[in-house]
């Protein structure tokens, strides 16, 4: 019988089958945070239970850090707290912590794919939605929610109800300045928020196919912002090479093995999906959201939709009224206040190279803040051996320590309100960054044209000025 890549991952995972259509998963990795790890683990001490397997988890501090001065005390005391749990529960429990001042610390979706620690064929859970990040490299990989990191910790396994499978093909060439971050953005607001409920989503394409690791990695990233239950792309040689010689890659033998076993995972020839979606690469331009949720997007060249089938004209009206913005009017060379290039959605070193290779002799603009966090210690270490740190630093953005930063109202680094921020993270929910702060969605390279202007802007102009 015909199987998805998505079949192939998940089957090879069941363990057994429950009368009413339920399966029981097995879960290769684990990865927990101080945020949703606290309750799971009293979980495992109210009930008397151990972890039944430790070595596969693999914990670290991200949500609720500050990104500047790691080394003192967290002033915030939920922040604190949290930490302070998440070290006291991984040494009781003898599990492995790249906490604040670890080399390997930075957000739990950066550091996954950095180590090795993911692979293609495995499965991936985290308390944390954002874990389709994972399927980048041919892994199932979902969030979870706070019970079900308990009883991953104490069975390995998981009760599920298998997905629908959905593949979404994107062929041709991305234009020059329109990237993953870009072409996820579109689909998204092609489908809507809901548009991929109840299914896995495969990409596949010439233009997926062409993407970096990096680049792969943002477009599973989002997946959830359709509602997808995750995303993953089949692995090939862009796949292998990226996880060669990382930490925890298989080495010798071990590796040529895992690489002729990655070479199956494929989605075979007439293998049925229940949705499949294709769209044109040069369709796409550099995309900007213009209300509160990812799927509320457009070119940076339209004007904002007066009406909408996909969101209902009420929802784009509330929108509206949260973001002080007018339907039917553009987006572009409106003035904006912040700019944020982070988040486990755009804080790898590639987009790093992006914003510095776009910014040159450039400064950011007298009237915008603009802050760059680096997604891991390994990612802030490469940056500053490659030098671009300083060249930021010179162009006016402060250069931040690891974590999650201003993607989400949780830490220090909210954006106060009624600010308009342009951010390279996945949500631009009501209060997702600071109550009352409005964010629009972008790529790292639009998000450097408008720190560099002071607006929002087509990012396109900037790099014709570089030719």
């Amino acid at each position: 019988m015909a199987k998805t890549l998505f079949d192939k991952v998940w089957d090879a995972h069941v363990v057994t089958e429950i009368p009413g259509g339920n399966q029981v998963l097995y879960i290769d990795r684990h990865l927990i945070h101080e945020v949703t790890s606290p309750q799971a683990f009293n979980g495992l001490r109210r009930r008397g239970l151990p972890l039944l397997r430790k070595d596969r988890i693999v914990a670290t501090a991200d949500h609720n850090v500050p990104t500047i001065d790691q080394h003192l005390p967290i002033r915030e005391p939920l922040g604190a707290k949290q930490v302070q749990m998440l070290t006291d529960n991984c040494k009781e429990f003898d599990v492995d912590l790249y906490g604040l001042g670890h080399p390997y610390q930075g957000i739990v979706h950066v550091i996954g794919p950095e180590l090795g620690i993911t692979r293609p064929g495995v499965t991936m859970v985290c308390g944390d939605s954002h874990t389709s990040t994972h399927g980048a490299f041919g892994a199932v990989a979902f969030g979870i929610g706070t019970s079900q990191v308990e009883q991953v910790m104490a069975t390995q396994c998981l009760l599920l109800t298998k997905p629908k499978k959905m593949r979404i093909n994107v062929e041709g060439d991305l234009a020059r300045g329109v990237t993953a971050k870009d072409l996820i953005l579109y689909v998204i607001s092609q489908l809507g928020t809901g548009g991929g409920t109840g299914y896995f989503v495969e990409y596949a394409g010439s233009a997926v196919r062409a993407l970096s690791m990096e680049g792969r990695m943002t477009v599973c990233n989002m997946s959830i912002e359709m509602g997808a239950r995750g995303g993953l792309i089949a692995p090939d040689q862009t796949t292998f090479d990226y996880l060669a010689g990382r930490e925890f890659s298989p080495r010798g033998q071990d590796w040529e093995a895992a690489v002729a076993y990655w070479k199956t995972l494929t989605t075979d020839a007439d293998a049925h999906f229940d949705v499949e979606h294709t769209y044109r690469a040069e369709d796409i331009t550099p995309m900007v959201t213009y209300g509160t949720n990812p799927g509320m997007g457009m070119g940076v060249k339209e004007s904002i939709p007066v009406s909408s089938d996909i969101h209902g004209d009420a929802s784009i009206q509330k929108a509206m009224k949260y973001m002080d913005l007018e339907a039917g009017k553009p987006l572009e060379q409106m003035p904006i206040d912040y700019v944020f290039i982070g988040s486990c959605t755009n804080s790898r070193i590639e987009d790093l190279r992006a914003v510095v290779g776009l910014i040159g002799d450039r400064k950011v603009a007298d009237s915008v803040t603009a802050i760059v966090v680096p997604g891991s210690q390994q990612v802030s270490k490469q940056a500053i051996a490659e030098g671009l740190d300083k060249k930021l630093i010179a162009a006016g953005f402060q250069f931040r320590e690891a974590g999650c930063s201003a993607c989400l109202g949780m830490n220090e680094d909210k954006v106060p309100a009624g600010k308009y921020c342009v951010s390279t993270s996945n949500r631009n929910f009501e209060g997702r960054q600071g109550p009352g702060a409005r964010t629009i969605l972008a790529s790292p390279l639009t998000a450097a044209a408008a720190a560099i202007t002071g607006r929002v802007t087509d990012v396109r102009e900037l790099l014709i000025e570089h030719v």
